[in-house]
């Protein structure tokens, strides 16, 4: 990870920060609450973190490059158990009071410790091997529809189905050990409209009048969710001539592509010619945000991004952990867009929505 030295706030947060921009979009507590007591909300999600233990323990157990991954991964399991059973009775233990930053924090911690780096890898391999496979099929289907209001809620479609690919849900986890993910059926069977936030007419007449100079789009899962979700939006971007910065993980957490595996898919995907699909690449650049969790706080990025960043005139929060429980709130300089799946039912709760519900938050600033 870089030092915390060299990140700075995202510069497209209006300032002071301090006053103007809060990560975390559910509020676990309210300052009248008792400090030493837990809240009905912060036990709630200290539950949905203890429960989704075995699954990372799983996940850990079969990590090849760990030596006595067996052994370790029960030592990852107990101990941050005990630190979630310790907020529980002391919400300003650890570093608390806690929110969804500190708990997921706190769970990547213990794994590095013990020498898990990348628990995900394997699965995150095997799943960007298969949605390459799917990228042509697509993008062509896309291609194929000649109507631009239809084609852009059909790449909307396409982040949604996308976005099912996430194994820090645990009931996703359990689904996806047992058939796999099907990307067609998933666009075919998302909620109906109405979707719990939708202002996707919105954004469609939007798209149709106002071409952006750049977009910065922070991305998500690995497997269907970037390539077969993001790239042929990010691509349908850059054929209207918008420049297009994708922001991805320092650092492994969970199956949320990184960096360098992102740098990796972009080229198996592109032609001799550097083409995606046709589509000139010139204007489609990579950064580190240098995050390392599943969730995003934009007052700590990279310089990298920060520099790329700066003359945005559209900013993407893709998936759950970036654009729902963090962000969901957050106001830009420029135009923005909160898109992603709600998979924890605290989530949808919150949102008086349903679970696998779908969220789609645009913003427009009138320059």
């Amino acid at each position: 990870m870089e030092s915390a030295s060299e990140l700075v706030a995202f510069p497209l947060l209006p300032t002071p920060i301090e006053s103007n921009y809060r990560a975390c979009t559910i509020p676990y507590r309210f300052p009248s609450d008792n400090p030493r007591k837990p809240t009905p909300t912060e036990i709630a999600w200290i539950d949905l973190f203890l429960n989704s233990i075995p699954s990372f323990k799983k996940r850990a157990e079969s990590d090849a490059s760990v030596n006595d991954a067996p052994a370790k991964a029960e030592t990852f399991a107990q101990r941050y158990s005990e630190i979630l059973e310790d907020l529980k009775k002391d919400p300003e233990s650890h570093g608390g009071p806690p929110d969804c930053l500190l708990l997921c924090r706190l769970r990547e911690q213990i794994l590095r410790e013990l020498g898990f780096r990348d628990i995900f890898k394997k699965v995150k391999d095997e799943e960007n091997a298969k949605a390459i496979t799917l990228f042509e099929n697509v993008v062509d289907l896309n291609d194929a529809i000649e109507d631009e209001g239809k084609r852009v809620e059909n790449l909307i479609r396409g982040i949604f189905a996308g976005n099912i690919f996430d194994l820090g849900s645990a009931q996703l986890a359990e689904v996806f050990s047992k058939d796999g993910m099907s990307f067609l059926a998933s666009c075919q069977n998302l909620v109906p409209r109405p979707w719990v936030i939708d202002d996707l007419d919105t954004f469609k007449l939007k798209w149709s009048k106002k071409p952006w100079k750049k977009a910065v789009i922070f991305v998500d899962n690995s497997g269907a969710d970037v390539i077969l979700g993001i790239l042929p939006f990010a691509r349908e971007l850059l054929r209207r001539g918008t420049q297009v910065v994708l922001a991805a993980n320092d650092m492994p957490s969970i199956n949320d592509v990184t960096y360098p595996e992102l740098i990796e898919i972009l080229a198996k995907l592109k032609d001799s010619h550097g083409k995606l699909k046709g589509v000139d690449t010139t204007n489609l650049f990579i950064a580190n945000s240098g995050n390392d969790l599943p969730v995003i706080d934009l007052a700590s990025v990279s310089q990298e991004l920060a520099y790329l960043a700066s003359d945005a005139d559209l900013v993407v929060l893709e998936g759950m952990g970036r654009g729902i429980e963090t962000n969901l709130y957050a106001q830009f300089k420029c135009d923005s867009l909160k898109i992603g799946m709600v998979k924890h039912p605290e989530v949808a709760q919150f949102l008086g929505g349903r679970l696998y519900d779908c969220v789609f938050k645009y913003n427009e600033v009138l320059s």
